[in-house]
């Protein structure tokens, strides 16, 4: 879609006219919707530069200009295009990406990120050269006329507003050499190296029928992109499927197929506790109906279990093209029906109903994700529920794949791979929470490493130590402690203190969305956001006073919670209207965290607890535990007592 089309010629006229941003909002209106008033200023100011770039005679007059390309199956636009035919008489497409930046700060250890005023406050966002040269590889990597009429595409960023900083410009410090060298960045000053760089690629004009082809182009996954994917698969251990992953794998594909060449509607819904390896078969599907030239993309609400598995899958590779395969579960408000071949959404029991940072857009994402798809895969576990937002159900997606005319199927992944591979540690987990009363009340498994610390600081030590093997440890807590570093770069500044072994940690800040794998992350707490739908060797989880135990129960207190926890947001209002509700999803959120928290370690799981009486309750329980293997001779302790950290 494109929101304002022109040659050259006439982009020139309606600028000088004063029509061009009246004909782009009206446009914008009809094709878009909503247009937000900085956007027009934002036109209005950048148009007058190109106008400039432009007026000149070498740039062929019928060139073809578009002002707010959608690219397909994206919520992203192009800002400016000129189309045409460079010397060879080769098809040529230059991808100007415009901002109205004024400073930047460079962003070490990310790659391809800076920091800059937007939104009244400083955020971190991609680096301009970096959004010009993805957006023209994906017209590239999405677009079959692009690809069978071998289109050149030459992506450029150009930041009028802003000044040369001089030797040390944060915008061109040289960790943006790879991708400034992709795509060249312009700034104050620098119109006429602009408007040569596009005389170089465009010579000839061709009335606008390149921007015919590309927004008429049928969209599906370049072999370029196909075989990317491939290779970075093959392997990788990380996405080795087996057991029944293979069967569901298999399932998946075969509706797939059904719904593409029968062009109608599926969903599945793909059902399995923590460690049952949804994401790893997530990630093979995602893959393989790319490589069948399905248009297909791995969706989740939060970002972190996107870009980990992003990047487990390109390994060694740069940030690249299949970034564009990962995408947020609030993407698909304004997409047409059926615009997508899959969509794969783990995860699922995180989806919200609304989307937009005020949750006031679109009407619920489970039903905008079958309404784009024809095939749309839910991977879920709804006890994995851990905030008041959390509406993704099994009972929601029925309704709403009846009322879209898809048929449902339903399947489970029952072989457990976390935890040393033992249901029985789960089973354990559910009925030491009190979730549910099940038949493993007595019995943890053969292998799994679960240990109980009076002291954090002990228990910080032991997760250190182990997280050098190979940075697979980690340090989480429940969410009862504010958030007070935010903003401050004192690293001497911490939020969780526990004065009475002196110890104190801050939470994760800057590194959310890759704090699961970056080396300097054992230095810091995660919480339930961080790391819901990832997994480590060893975890340590650090159990707060919204969950006690008195006289024979386990008990939550969401007044425990911290302030700036936004997983109970709207709990106040829900306690006027209904207390008994409220409370009841309250306490369900709390144990919910806990076990989710508690199920993310492969090898073992180490807990502290602030209440000392369900301290006492665990090591009670694994007391009993102990007395159940001796009675059946399957175990032998090397002493009656167990002390503390002491593994069980």
């Amino acid at each position: 879609m494109i929101v304002y089309e022109a040659t050259k010629n006439e982009f020139l006229n309606d600028v000088f006219d004063d029509e061009l941003v009246n004909n782009i909002c009206s446009n914008f209106e009809q094709k878009v919707g909503r247009i937000n008033k900085a956007e027009v200023r934002s036109w209005d100011n950048s148009m007058q530069y190109m106008y400039r770039v432009l007026s000149d005679r070498e740039i062929p007059d019928n060139a073809g200009v578009a002002i707010e390309f959608r690219i397909p199956h994206t919520s992203k636009r192009v800002d400016f295009l000129i189309t045409g035919s460079d010397q060879e008489s080769r098809q040529s497409i230059v991808v100007v990406e415009l901002k109205q930046w004024e400073k930047v700060e460079k962003i070490a250890g990310k790659e391809a990120i800076v920091k800059t005023a937007m939104n009244r406050g400083l955020v971190e966002t991609t680096h301009p050269s970096y959004q010009a040269w993805s957006y023209a590889a994906l017209i590239k990597d999405y677009n079959e006329n692009a690809q069978k009429e071998d289109m050149n595409l030459y992506p450029c960023a150009y930041l009028h507003n802003y000044l040369n900083a001089g030797e040390e410009d944060p915008l061109t410090d040289s960790i943006y050499d790879y991708y400034i060298e992709q795509a060249p960045v312009f700034i104050k000053g620098d119109s006429g190296k602009l408007r040569d760089f596009i005389k170089r690629n465009i010579k000839y004009g061709d009335s606008k029928e390149i921007l015919y082809k590309i927004e008429k182009g049928r969209i599906r996954p370049s072999k370029s992109l196909q075989d990317a994917l491939n290779n970075m698969l093959q392997g990788n251990r990380e996405f080795i499927m087996i057991d029944d992953q293979k069967v569901v794998y298999e399932t998946a594909l075969q509706l797939a197929n059904d719904a593409v060449r029968k062009n109608t509607k599926q969903v599945l819904v793909v059902e399995g506790g923590p460690g049952t390896g949804k994401s790893v078969l997530a990630i093979n599907l995602l893959v393989e109906a790319t490589n069948r030239s399905l248009v297909s993309q791995y969706v989740t609400k939060n970002a972190a279990p996107r870009n980990i598995y992003a990047t487990k899958l390109k390994q060694n590779f740069r940030k690249g093209h299949i970034d564009n395969l990962f995408t947020g579960s609030g993407s698909f408000i304004n997409a047409p029906e059926n615009e997508f071949d899959v969509l794969i959404v783990d995860e699922a029991h995180r989806l919200n109903e609304k989307s937009g940072l005020f949750s006031n857009l679109g009407e619920n994402q489970m039903k905008e994700i079958i309404k784009a798809s024809k095939l749309a895969i839910f991977f879920i576990d709804e006890r994995q529920r851990v905030t008041l937002k959390d509406a993704g159900s099994i009972d929601a997606i029925e309704q709403f794949s009846k009322e879209l005319g898809a048929p449902i199927t339903r399947v489970n992944l029952e072989s457990q791979f976390r935890c040393n591979g033992s249901d029985g540690y789960l089973s354990w987990i559910d009925d030491v929470l009190q979730i549910r009363e099940t038949a493993n009340a007595n019995y943890l498994g053969t292998s799994y490493d679960f240990r109980i610390y009076s002291d954090p600081t002990e228990l910080r030590k032991e997760i250190e130590k182990l997280n050098k093997q190979n940075n697979k440890a980690r340090l989480v807590a429940g969410y009862c402690w504010n958030w007070i570093k935010e903003g401050k770069a004192d690293t001497n500044f911490h939020d969780i203190e526990i004065p009475e072994f002196d110890f104190s940690m801050s939470w994760n800040l800057n590194n959310s969305d890759t704090w699961a794998i970056d080396e300097t992350s054992v230095n810091e707490i995660g919480c339930i956001h961080t790391c819901q739908g990832l997994e480590f060797d060893y975890v340590g989880v650090i159990i707060g006073d919204d969950l006690i135990y008195r006289d024979g129960d386990v008990i939550t207190d969401h007044t425990k919670r911290a302030k700036k926890d936004n997983s109970l947001k709207g709990l106040k209002k829900m306690l006027k209207e209904d207390r008994m509700k409220g409370e009841k999803l309250a306490d369900e959120i709390i144990r919910n965290t806990y076990r989710t928290l508690m199920t993310r370690g492969q090898k073992g799981c180490f807990i502290y607890c602030t209440d000392k009486e369900l301290e006492n309750y665990f090591r009670e329980r694994i007391a009993d535990i102990q007395y159940n293997y001796q009675e059946n001779e399957f175990f032998r302790p090397t002493s009656q007592v167990a002390e503390d950290g002491e593994r069980y």
